[in-house]
This record gives structure tokens, C-alpha cells and sequence, in this order.
């Protein structure tokens, strides 16, 4: 089933129009068709263009635009990306919770708690250089 088409209508400076109606006659096309394949070509470099991604991201993560939009300049696959990524950007994370009270040092530590002193640590180093 054909696509639906949209008339449009604009103004282009003489001497781009001079160039295009040239082409189509080397190339035995339509303007038209000239036009659109120009068309397309454009938007498919700027969907691949990184600083143009970019603002379109920025413009999805804002809400100027939505995820249609998106979905209808970088495809399917592409805009589910950047859906998940937002949403896990908009998401508040859970604040962990304690069942029970965090446990003594003596029972975490066993009874033993060794306290570090820069000597101690110097000693060490010392010891594992030297090979002991």
C-alpha cells in the first residue's frame, strides 16, 4: 500500500531551481522525485549526525518533543533507547531500608579490631617489597 503524500509548496532561490531542473534532465526524473530522494538523504545524515543526536536527545529528555518524533527520525530500536535511558534518568531511586540494626564493630570485626597507624602501613609496604 503506497504511502500518503503530503502537497508542499516553496519558494527556492532561480538559480537552485536552474541547477536542480538540469539534473532531472541528465538523470530523466521527475523534481519531485529529485527533491525527495534530496530530502531523504539529508534526514538520514543528520538521524547519523552526533551533534544533531544530541540535541534531539536533549529535546526528547525536555519533552519539547515525543517519543513519535523520535521513533519517526532514528527508528524503532533507536527510540527505545532513549526512552529507557530517560526513564531511568527521571526514575528516584528506592532509599535502602534496614530490616534490623546494623551490628557492633566487635561482631562484624569478630572481637578484633585492628587499628591502622601510618608506621604499621610503612612496615607493610616495606615487607611486601622485600618479599616477606
Amino acid at each position: 500500500m503506497a504511502e500518503e503524500k503530503t502537497r508542499i509548496d516553496f519558494n527556492a532561490p532561480r538559480s537552485l531551481v536552474e541547477r536542480a531542473d538540469s539534473i532531472v534532465e541528465i538523470l530523466n526524473i521527475s523534481r519531485t522525485r529529485l527533491l525527495i530522494d534530496a530530502l531523504e538523504d539529508e534526514l538520514e545524515e543528520l538521524a547519523n549526525d552526533k551533534e544533531f543526536r544530541r540535541r534531539l536527545s536533549e529535546a526528547y529528555y525536555d519533552g519539547r518533543i515525543e517519543y513519535d518524533t523520535v521513533e519517526a527520525i532514528l527508528g524503532r530500536e533507536e527510540a527505545m533507547r532513549l526512552k529507557l535511558l530517560r526513564e531511568s534518568i527521571t526514575r528516584t531511586p528506592p532509599i535502602p531500608k534496614l530490616e534490623s540494626d546494623l551490628p557492633s564493630d566487635e561482631t562484624f570485626y569478630d572481637g578484633e579490631i585492628v587499628e591502622w597507624t601510618e608506621s604499621s602501613s610503612a612496615e607493610s609496604s616495606d615487607d611486601k617489597s622485600r618479599g616477606y
